[in-house]
């Protein structure tokens, strides 16, 4: 490991060049900033010893301008004449340490391993990160799908609130992970909650938390989701389903970057971003007076679509492939390869459930066909020939023709699954609350 020592006294460069080097270390040295950042340049050290008090430019500048050309370098501070405010302003300039003069080799022994197994957990990070990267990649090369990830590239160096908007099952949590994941906020909190999940009146609690003593029962302060993703992103999904109140006091937070919880005064300084999702169209809501308007503009800051599958059916065998791929490392088997007519047969089919439906039926076929080339006829017998027969002639539009397409898919899916919502659910790849409120819609009697 390359160090650096830049001092103006020599004595001090000799004594610690000469320490470091029994340690192991490869040393060099500079008298000064100007030839300190010239070393850094042509020597690229790992780690850099910088006193505070030179002759030109001081350490506290050499510092600076060093942290903007050389990011990988790490640096440790050092003076004869220190105080806290120079010790928290180097801090504050990126510097891991401050050791005071008279120097002892016995704690800058200490603070090179330390630093060492920071650096070695700072690595494993990084590459644990770039593993999680790569395994959200979005998959596709449709150019809804070129569109979306120039998109997520743009918004994720940002701090703004994104709206996403989409079918179930199109890959909105995706892409709220890549928002987050290439943003400067990945090594903190990414938070999921699903607004559908709980009842309007938990909602507010869930969010912002519940104070001691707010209610009996209630016998300590519980942390919300907000608390809990501070310094991260919390992921809303189904914003729509937010009761108006509990909208405002989003916007507040929006608006104050500060929130109070639930039964509690205190105001509570929030730095969190939120992604939000919704299936549905939020403007017609607002027109109905079921969404608070001024909630909305604020949303739409940044709105944008995730295309729905049939939108991007020429991904399809890219899909397939990456699913297969996927499904044979996890089971051990043999890679299966479909064959053109049955990547033809299942371009033509509309899944309504979209990607999450799509891996669910590779899957499925992984499981029910032993063969490792799999024709039309496999892809038929796991089940995406009935899905197909849906009769359109009397219907007058492309509302009314998607409308008992999707009742008669339901139908189909919850007799397979002998009336077990939660399972169709699973298998088709919806939530099981929107699920319910299908079958609600569409009046599908469900017999378990």
């Amino acid at each position: 490991m390359k160090i650096l020592i830049v001092d103006d006294e020599k004595p001090i460069r000799d004594v610690l060049s000469a320490a470091l080097r029994d340690e192991g270390y490869e040393v060099d040295s500079a008298a000064n900033g100007e030839e300190g950042l010239m070393k850094m340049q042509t020597n690229a050290p790992q780690i850099v010893f910088l006193d505070i008090w030179m002759p030109g430019i001081d350490g506290i500048e050499t510092l600076k301008q060093a942290r903007q050309k050389f990011s990988q370098i790490e640096f440790i501070m050092i003076s004869g004449h220190g105080t806290i405010e120079t010790a928290v302003k180097s801090t504050k300039l990126g510097a891991y340490d401050f050791i005071e003069k008279p120097l002892s080799i016995d704690k800058i022994v200490i603070t090179l391993n330390n630093l060492k197994n920071f650096l070695n957990e700072k690595e494993e990070k990084t590459a644990l990160l770039n593993k999680l990267r790569k395994s959200l990649a979005i998959v596709g090369d449709a150019d809804n799908v070129k569109l979306l990830k120039q998109l997520i590239s743009q918004l994720a160096p940002a701090s703004t609130w994104c709206l996403v908007n989409g079918e179930n099952g199109a890959g909105k949590n995706l892409v709220a992970q890549n928002i987050h994941y290439f943003s400067p906020r990945a090594s903190q909190p990414f938070i999921e909650f699903n607004c559908a999940s709980v009842s309007e009146e938990l909602i507010e609690g869930e969010l912002f938390g519940i104070e001691k003593d707010a209610y009996p029962g209630v016998h300590k302060t519980r942390r919300g989701k907000i608390e809990l993703a501070q310094g991260g992103t919390l992921y809303l999904e189904e914003i729509q389903e937010v009761p108006p109140f509990v909208q405002m006091k989003l916007l507040k937070l929006l608006k104050e970057k500060k929130f109070q919880r639930f039964g509690g005064t205190e105001e509570i300084l929030s730095d969190v971003r939120i992604l939000a999702s919704t299936t549905q169209d939020l403007g017609e809501l607002v027109r109905q007076s079921k969404f608070r308007e001024d909630f909305y503009m604020m949303l739409q800051t940044v709105p944008f679509r995730v295309p729905s599958l049939r939108e991007r059916a020429t991904d399809i065998p890219t899909l397939v492939s990456y699913f297969s791929d996927s499904f044979a490392r996890e089971s051990g088997e043999t890679k299966k390869v479909f064959s053109e007519k049955a990547i033809q047969l299942m371009q033509e089919y509309a899944w309504p459930g979209n990607v999450r439906e799509l891996k669910n039926f590779v899957e499925r076929v992984y499981i029910l066909t032993p063969l490792e080339y799999i024709d039309v006829h496999d892809v038929k017998f796991a089940g995406l020939e009935d899905v197909s027969k849906t009769t359109t002639a009397a219907m007058t539009t492309f509302r009314d023709a998607r409308a008992q397409f999707e009742k008669e898919y339901l139908i189909q899916k919850i007799k397979e699954n002998g009336g077990n919502i939660s399972k169709t659910a699973e298998v088709i790849g919806l939530e099981r609350s929107y699920l319910h409120r299908k079958i609600k819609s569409y009046g599908i009697e469900v017999n378990s």
